[in-house]
């Protein structure tokens, strides 16, 4: 309900002012900058992605997988701590089909980035800074432990 309403407020009110993703010239090159790409997630984010993906085909599923794998050690994201600040390839993202968990679980730091020309459209900070704790607290009130995020291949990687 929060993700669903917070990528509507996104698409009504900022995401006129953004290129549009279908006309780009290097699809997902945003997704794939492993300078770039610094999402993090809870584990509440975390459970409704690997959903996704192990409701993929076996094949796919398991490509998907080790993907996930793959960033954890090339980018050194295993330790929560010392990742905070690294950078990576998302591993949801294929050339072909583009983000896998798209529609149903698309991380909030994901829905609220677009490509825009001036910085005075972007959606302000604050905006998905309110939203990520309030998925934080509710993760933690979900699992019972520390509302800790981790990258996004170190979330997932954790729940295989």
């Amino acid at each position: 309900m929060l993700r669903n309403s917070f990528a509507a407020h996104i698409r009504s009110e900022y995401e006129h002012a953004a290129k549009d993703c279908v006309t780009c010239e290097t699809k997902g090159a945003c997704c794939l900058d492993a300078h770039f790409v610094n999402v993090r997630i809870t584990r509440l984010e975390a459970v409704a992605i690997m959903s996704e993906i192990n409701s993929l085909p076996t094949e796919k599923r398991e490509a998907v997988r080790e993907r996930i794998s793959d960033a954890v050690e090339r980018f050194g994201l295993d330790d929560a701590a010392e990742s905070v600040g690294r950078t990576y390839a998302c591993p949801l993202f294929e050339r072909q089909s583009g983000c896998l968990v798209h529609e149903t679980a698309k991380p909030l730091p994901c829905i609220a980035h677009a490509c825009y020309e001036r910085k005075e459209d972007l959606p302000p900070e604050s905006l998905l800074d309110e939203l990520e704790a309030k998925v934080c607290e509710l993760s933690r009130r979900t699992y019972s432990s520390a509302a800790f995020t981790r990258s996004l291949p170190a979330a997932l990687k954790k729940l295989f």
